[in-house]
């Protein structure tokens, strides 16, 4: 459609106006990237689905609060769904804990018929649980600065950092994940503040 304006700041003005097909164009552009990240955070697709979903139906619900950042509604979006795969998890991790203790009798076979697709469940598995061991506010800065790659600076205005307090949190929550991964035990710190520069 040559007349649909290809900014999302625009076609996001336009579905606030009662225009279902601009916001049709909005889901369709972001739905793939949306499902990518919601994945990495839970590692299972059909989670990863509900929490897509929920990402949408919060942009509606809440669209008189949706923040563009840089011409783009991307950023809310990442956001809205690191709090939905968070919240998801929160309130099944009695359920994931039963079934984790629960013996699976075709586990075997089925890792025997697809070994590539098992290891990439674990793989999917093990970054999930790397991101468990983060803040929210830090699986944000992960999410848009290393999956998404925006810059630490683009970042930090998302979340309403410094760029300085975006950077350190940056650090830290890679060498958190990296520990997570390994099973290392965290090295003894300075007693340092907790992290300066956010924005009030």
């Amino acid at each position: 459609m040559g007349n649909v304006q290809s900014d999302d700041a625009g076609l996001w003005n336009r579905s606030r106006n009662g225009e279902g097909e601009a916001f049709r164009v909005l889901y369709s552009r972001h739905r793939d990237r949306i499902f990518r990240h919601a994945y990495r955070l839970c590692g299972d697709r059909h989670d990863a689905e509900d929490i897509m979903a929920t990402a949408f139906l919060e942009l509606w619900r809440r669209r008189a609060k949706v923040r563009i950042v840089e011409g783009s509604i991307l950023p809310w979006l990442l956001v809205t769904t690191t709090n939905a795969a968070r919240n998801r998890r929160r309130s099944a991790l009695r359920y994931r804990r039963l079934l984790a203790s629960l013996p699976r009798a075709d586990e075997t076979d089925r890792t025997a018929q697809d070994p590539t697709g098992a290891a990439q469940e674990v793989l999917d598995q093990n970054v999930a649980r790397a991101l468990d061991a983060l803040s929210a506010e830090d699986v944000h800065l992960v999410s848009l600065v290393v999956f998404e790659e925006y810059t630490i600076a683009a970042a930090a205005a998302v979340l309403n950092l410094t760029p300085g307090a975006a950077k350190t949190r940056m650090h830290r929550a890679r060498q958190r994940m990296k520990n997570a991964l390994t099973g290392e035990q965290p090295a003894s710190t300075s007693t340092t503040p907790v992290l300066e520069g956010e924005l009030s």
